[in-house]
């Protein structure tokens, strides 16, 4: 299947896939992912394997879109909702009634 990464077009099958990432040691994933085989691998890990370009050279979202196509399971980790400050009762209390909060 043709697929443009990094404003390349690559020739890719799954196999060819298969084959590239054959003895390719996964890193620890932190984001985005492809599972491969068993094994499941960044997505820029797998983008730089097939492509043998710099990880900065493309998006997670080209190679993720061109794995998914050649049917390749694509996960990526929940968005975590960012942590709130911790208020003190009384600053909310003054906060709530139009007083500014002291930090």
């Amino acid at each position: 299947m043709r697929c443009v990464i990094a404003r390349f077009p690559f020739e890719l099958t799954k196999s060819g896939v298969l084959e590239s990432m054959k003895g390719v040691k996964p890193e620890e994933v932190l984001g985005e992912s492809v599972i491969i085989g068993r094994r499941s691998y960044p997505v820029k890990q797998v983008g730089q394997v097939i492509t043998r370009q710099d990880r900065r050279d493309f998006s997670a979202d080209e190679v993720t879109r061109a794995m998914a196509k050649l049917g390749f399971t694509c996960r990526s980790l929940p968005r975590t909702v960012a942590p709130t400050r911790a208020v003190d009762p009384l600053q909310h209390a003054s906060a709530m009634l139009g007083a500014p909060l002291a930090i």
